[in-house]
């Protein structure tokens, strides 16, 4: 190199959004620059979510539209009474799409929606199934419900195993551990960022590093230090900071050890991606 030269740049890490929801109205006509400030960030591949049936249109367009991108469909535990019901066979029909690549997100929200916690329940047990008839992950959203989302996950997969991430993980250390136990990954989301998170960068800290995902679920939880903005894929690169902190690791080491997860967890997403 010659003395004036400037210094080389590294390239940013190869990271994985596992979570984020592209269709949101907060993203209409931007998607495309959206999804190229992503992948100038470093984010090679990301699951966008639908949540409602009648967002599937919108959500499997931008995945089409979109290589790096790949969608999940279910019914969102907070929607499931304004929804009309599904069964396992429509959502088993839906996943024939090699762009769609996990169930959910499904779950339970006692925080806001615990009116309908019974419906909620059976909604999760159809999605539940819907994982195992498949082989595609379940995504988990859980809120103000441990006890019974561990007892029923763990009811699901002593009668038939599947896979399972918790996504967007700020639950405590007893689900953590409940979800470990079975074989499944935690989801660090921009919450892993906030100074007073420090419990759950412990119980984060304390997962083997092999079971752990990053995600942004934008455009909501933007981490520091675009916390109180909309947040987007790019943003991601935040989370990756700190949680490459946890693992004592640089954040080279922990884009390459969570995109591995990623493969591992959504297996057709990591088939479509060229070697």
């Amino acid at each position: 190199m010659r003395p004036l030269d400037p210094p080389p740049v590294a390239a940013p890490p190869a990271l994985v959004d596992s979570h984020c929801h592209l269709d949101c109205p907060d993203f209409e006509g931007e998607v495309d620059a959206i999804v190229a400030r992503a992948a100038a960030a470093g984010v090679t591949r990301m699951v966008t979510i639908c949540t409602r049936p009648g967002n599937l249109p919108r959500v499997q367009e931008i995945a089409r539209r979109h290589p790096g991108v790949f969608y999940a469909a279910g019914i969102h535990p907070m929607s499931v009474a304004e929804e009309p019901a599904v069964t396992v066979a429509d959502l088993v029909a839906l996943a024939a799409d090699p762009r769609m690549v996990g169930i959910g997100e499904t779950g339970l929200d006692y925080h806001y929606t615990a009116e309908s916690a019974a419906a909620q329940r059976a909604s999760l047990r159809i999605q539940i199934e819907t994982a195992q008839e498949t082989g595609l992950p379940l995504i988990i959203h859980a809120r103000a419900a441990d006890d019974d989302m561990a007892a029923i996950l763990t009811e699901g997969y002593r009668a038939r195993p599947y896979t399972c991430v918790m996504h967007c993980f700020s639950s405590g250390a007893e689900l953590a551990r409940r979800a470990l136990d079975l074989g499944f990954y935690l989801s660090i989301s921009g919450i892993a960022t906030f100074p007073r998170s420090g419990d759950l960068r412990a119980i984060l800290a304390a997962a083997p590093p092999d079971r752990i995902l990053i995600e942004t679920d934008s455009p909501y939880l933007a981490p520091v230090p675009h916390r109180g903005r909309r947040n987007e894929p790019a943003h991601v690169v935040h989370t990756a900071a700190v949680g490459a902190g946890l693992f004592g690791m640089d954040i080279h080491e922990f884009a390459a050890v969570t995109s591995a997860n990623f493969d591992r967890l959504f297996a057709r997403a990591a088939a479509a991606v060229p070697a």
